[in-house]
């Protein structure tokens, strides 16, 4: 069985199923609650200046029969005194002083603030920092949460306002409403940033009561835009963590987030560079049992890989992860049908005919059975047959020589200011 313990950025825990901060790790009970189920560490709910929340304040967005595809929230940081969640995580740590306890921290962007509170926190034990530059909603109308993240140069200032005082380490949780995030994650690093966790929750209405025509939640008939998270929102962050993870300036450890919910989703965001993970709306969906699943599967994943250590699997597939113009234009597929495997539904056929390049042909075999056939030399590989297929192993995308040398858009370009006008483009291309 392999090692499942991480060290993010000198933070150690049993193994790297964090719980993100949020509802879960509200309080002393639940997140010791979460460590006797089995979750290596917790991101305790944010701290900073009492709040008072809202009724309602979650939604759901299902989506055909899938029950929290998406999931919206209005909440803001912990609505209980500082005092209280001080001794229960003074508590939880001397319980569990093998797990993880880091408190999230969201304070007003003034010096004197951010020392006040990170000295406080310190003192009863935690194991690191993580400062919330990413809670899109409430927090971020009084000038915090992304607020300060949208500011890179407010990110890295409060960094290191934090660094000044901090003997634990720090990690800075970035917000993904923000054109490029590898930007503030840069200023997170110049500010002195031992780690960045990514994403925070992405703006989002989660929908319209059509019969009521309020906003879901609404509170007494208003509404207001929210954070979403859940499964439907894992590219979107599985993108940032592999854009930071590639980034030469972002030199430092990762902790992704981002609709995680199986542990094939935690080996896709440590394969895309994330050192640690954390979850949130899949323990409020299913409770904090599901982690006893994922470390069963990590662990039987691993043990096939053949790896002794799960910190062995971050980064392995960044390198794999490039930009467009550094594509080969000359590889090529083509979609083959498997007539033994075909249930004759015909989605492939309407799905490129409608909206593809038209190369499915229905035929008739020599038996006198209707069958559907791809004209390869107009194929185009571009998957979609494949995806609408609901036949399990109907449709394979088959490599095929295209005939030409490999050459990216960055080649051809090269190429093409090369020529000194002695020959046209179309001559070469």
């Amino acid at each position: 069985m392999a090692d499942l313990s991480i060290n993010l950025a000198g933070i150690k825990s049993p193994n790297p199923f964090w719980l993100a901060s949020a509802p879960p790790t509200n309080t002393g009970y639940q997140v010791q609650r979460a460590f006797e189920a089995g979750w290596g560490g917790a991101v305790w709910k944010t701290l900073g200046d009492p709040i008072i929340n809202t009724s309602a304040r979650f939604a759901a967005v299902n989506f055909n029969g899938q029950r929290v595809a998406g999931f919206n929230n209005i909440e803001l940081i912990t609505d209980r005194p500082l005092d209280v969640n001080l001794k229960e995580i003074y508590e939880t740590k001397k319980r569990f002083p093998n797990h993880a306890v880091v408190a999230s921290l969201m304070v007003e962007p003034k010096q004197e603030k951010w020392h006040e509170i990170v000295k406080r926190v310190e003192d009863v034990g935690v194991d690191g920092l993580e400062l919330n530059f990413g809670c899109p909603h409430g927090m971020a109308e009084r000038g915090m949460g992304a607020a300060s993240g949208q500011q890179p140069d407010l990110v890295e200032a409060q960094t290191y306002w934090v660094k000044e005082v901090a003997t634990t380490p720090v990690i800075v949780k970035l917000t993904p409403n923000i054109t490029d995030i590898t930007v503030t994650a840069r200023h997170a690093v110049k500010g002195g940033a031992d780690a960045i966790s990514l994403i925070n929750t992405i703006n989002s209405l989660a929908g319209v009561d059509i019969h009521t025509w309020n906003t879901i939640p609404h509170i007494g008939g208003k509404g207001a835009h929210g954070g979403y998270c859940g499964p439907a929102v894992k590219p979107i962050a599985l993108n940032m963590v592999a854009e930071c993870a590639r980034h030469p300036e972002v030199t430092v450890p990762i902790s992704g987030i981002g609709g995680i919910s199986t542990w094939q989703d935690v080996v896709e965001f440590m394969l895309m560079g994330s050192t640690a993970i954390q979850v949130c709306t899949a323990a409020m969906h299913h409770g904090f049992r599901i982690v006893e699943e994922m470390i069963d599967g990590l662990n039987n994943y691993l043990d096939e890989k053949g790896l002794a250590s799960v910190t062995e699997l971050t980064g392995k597939s960044v390198s794999k992860y490039s930009n467009w113009g550094d594509l080969n234009l000359n590889y090529k597929v083509v979609a083959r049908i498997n007539e033994e495997n075909c249930i004759n539904c015909n989605k492939c056929h309407i799905a490129c005919e409608d909206t593809s390049h038209q190369c499915i042909d229905m035929l008739t075999n020599a038996e006198g059975k209707a069958i559907l056939k791809v004209r390869e030399e107009d194929c185009v590989g571009c998957n979609l047959c494949s995806i609408v297929c609901p036949a399990e192993g109907a449709i394979d995308m088959v490599e095929v020589d295209s005939g030409l040398p490999p050459m990216t858009w960055n080649e051809r370009q090269r190429v093409v200011g090369s020529l000194s006008g002695s020959y046209s483009k179309a001559e070469v291309f």
